[in-house]
C-alpha cells in the first residue's frame, strides 16, 4: 500500500495576508474617493460658473432696451443703455471658421509626415518645433501679427480682390490697412496649428503596425495605407484635436486684439477693416467699464461660455453616432 505524504504548509505570520489584503482595499477605496471627488469638483466648478455668469447676465439683460441678440450696437453706459452681441457672434464664428479652414489640414498633413514619411530625426526635430510653437504666448502673437502679417497681407487683400472679388466675400470695398477678419483667421490659425498637429499627430503614432503592414503586403502604396488604415483609425483623434483648436479660436483675446480694428458693422467682405469677437470687445472695454457695464460683458461672456460648451458636445455627438470614427473597425 503506497503511503501518501503531506507536506504542511506552514501557518501565515500573524497579520501578514490580512494586512496586505486590507492595506490594498484600502489604497482602492482612497483612489476610488480621490476620483470620484476630482470628477465632482469639476462638476461643481462648470456648475459655479455658468450660475455667476447667469445671474450676471441677467442682471444686465433685464435693463437693456435693446435686443440682446441682434442689436449692432454696444453702448451699455447709455441713458438708455442698449447693447447686443449680433456683430461679436459674426465676428467670432467668422474668424473661427477662417482659422480652421486654414489650420486642419495642413496640421494633418504636418502630422502625417512626421509620423510615416520624415525620417526619425528630422521628424523629431519638427515634433520639437511644433510643440516649441504651442508654448508662445498670445501676446506675442499678437505683436508678431501687427507688425508683421497685418502689413505683409496687403498684397494678398488686393490679389484676392483682383482675382476673386466675384465670389463677394473676398471683395474688398473698403480702403485700410488689413486689420480684418481675414487677418484674425490667418492669426488664429497659425496659433492652433500647433495644438491640432500635436494631438492628431500623436493618434496617428498609435495606429497598430499590424493593419498597416497587412495593407502594405496586399499591395498597397504608401497614400493607401493611409488612407484605408491611418486615417480612419485617427478620426476620432482629429475631431478631438480640430475642437481644442476651435476652442482656443473661439476665446483667443489678446492676439485679437492687437490685430483686429474693431468696429460694431457686420459684413460678409472679410477683407475689410473691422468686426469684432467676443474676447477681443471684452478686453478692450473691460478696463473702462463701469459695474453695469461689466455686467454686460459678462452677458457675453455667458454667450461665448454656452458657443464653447455646444461646440464640444456636438464633437462629442459625432463621434458616439459614428462607430467607424471610433478606429475600432479599421
Amino acid at each position: 500500500m503506497a503511503s501518501t505524504t503531506q507536506t504542511e504548509i506552514p501557518p501565515a505570520p500573524p497579520g501578514g495576508r490580512t494586512r496586505a489584503k486590507s492595506t490594498g482595499r484600502a489604497g482602492d477605496k482612497i483612489f476610488l474617493g480621490l476620483s470620484r471627488g476630482s470628477g465632482i469638483l469639476l462638476l461643481v466648478l462648470m456648475a459655479s460658473i455658468a450660475v455667476f455668469l447667469s445671474y450676471r447676465a441677467a442682471i444686465a439683460i433685464s435693463k437693456d432696451e435693446g435686443n440682446f441678440l441682434t442689436t449692432f450696437d454696444w453702448n451699455p453706459a447709455g441713458d438708455p443703455p442698449v447693447f447686443g452681441i449680433a456683430v461679436l457672434l459674426f465676428g467670432t464664428v467668422v474668424s473661427s471658421i477662417i482659422a480652421m479652414v486654414i489650420a486642419v489640414p495642413i496640421a494633418v498633413g504636418i502630422a502625417l509626415f512626421i509620423s510615416h514619411y520624415a525620417p526619425r530625426k528630422l521628424a523629431g526635430v519638427i515634433a520639437y518645433v511644433i510643440d516649441l510653437l504651442a508654448a508662445v504666448p498670445s501676446i506675442v502673437y499678437g505683436i508678431w501679427g501687427a507688425l508683421v502679417l497685418v502689413p505683409y497681407l496687403e498684397g494678398l487683400n488686393l490679389w484676392l480682390d483682383q482675382f476673386f472679388g466675384w465670389t463677394y466675400l473676398f471683395e474688398k470695398t473698403e480702403i485700410g490697412v488689413a486689420r480684418s477678419l481675414f487677418t484674425v483667421g490667418i492669426l488664429l490659425a497659425i496659433m492652433i496649428l500647433p495644438i491640432v498637429t500635436s494631438v492628431s499627430r500623436e493618434v496617428f503614432l498609435q495606429v497598430p503596425k499590424m493593419n498597416e503592414e497587412a495593407a502594405l503586403a496586399l499591395g498597397a502604396t504608401r497614400w493607401e495605407v493611409i488612407r484605408l488604415s491611418v486615417l480612419p483609425f485617427g478620426r476620432s483623434g482629429v475631431i478631438s484635436a480640430s475642437m481644442l483648436g476651435l476652442g482656443r479660436a473661439l476665446g483667443e483675446t489678446m492676439a485679437v486684439a492687437t490685430v483686429l480694428s474693431p468696429s460694431f458693422l457686420i459684413s460678409l467682405h472679410v477683407l475689410n477693416p473691422g468686426g469684432g469677437t467676443f474676447a477681443q470687445n471684452i478686453a478692450a472695454k473691460f478696463g473702462e467699464a463701469d459695474a453695469f457695464g461689466r455686467d454686460a460683458l459678462i452677458a457675453s461672456g455667458l454667450v461665448l461660455f454656452v458657443l464653447t460648451l455646444l461646440v464640444n458636445g456636438a464633437a462629442r455627438l459625432i463621434i458616439a453616432r459614428r462607430k467607424e470614427y471610433s478606429g475600432a473597425n479599421a
